[in-house]
């Protein structure tokens, strides 16, 4: 799989923050550095928009995370955790993403998704089959759906080189 990428295509990045961060925090106990990982993702390419899709929660103790996002030029949309009678948590912005990808699919000649969510392969085929658009996948791969890999144009694996895309020196 090897899609073609040149200094002129339109990029939108949609980042899962929930499952990067997971992923790092499982397989590294570490966190993600977002700004490498969109660095590497747009490939010296025409950004047109990066959105990290959040959770906010009551303490708000996330928010010098949010501004450190934004201060990298990528945008932040937040959602509430939400705790259901029994203490069960759920933080999901799937479909949120979708419909953002979908509604800027015709102004972008590629789609980076950064996830290893598998329930993106219905997303991933119907942007290129809909639009046109190239669908490119950024996750670490140790966690990432097989499926959503394979439907992808282009996979770039974070597990490749853990040290580039994770933060040193935080405590844990």
């Amino acid at each position: 799989m090897s899609a073609i990428k040149h200094k002129e295509q339109r990029v939108g990045v949609f980042i899962d923050t929930q499952n990067l961060y997971h992923s790092a925090r499982h397989l590294y106990k570490s966190y993600v550095n977002f700004s490498q990982v969109v660095k590497d993702a747009l490939g010296g390419r025409n950004l047109i928009r990066a959105v990290a899709y959040v959770i906010t929660t009551e303490t708000g103790e996330e928010r010098g995370f949010f501004g450190a996002l934004e201060k990298a030029g990528i945008e932040t949309k937040t959602k509430n955790l939400q705790v259901f009678f029994g203490g069960a948590k759920k933080a999901d912005w799937d479909v949120g993403i979708a419909i953002d990808a979908v509604k800027m699919a015709h102004k972008l000649d590629a789609i980076v998704i950064v996830s290893g969510d598998g329930d993106f392969v219905p997303l991933a085929d119907f942007l290129k089959n809909t639009y046109g658009c190239q669908v490119e996948v950024v996750a670490f791969g140790k966690s990432a759906s097989g499926r959503l890999i394979e439907t992808a144009d282009s996979f770039l694996d974070l597990d490749s080189n853990p040290k580039k895309y994770l933060l040193q020196n935080r405590r844990q």
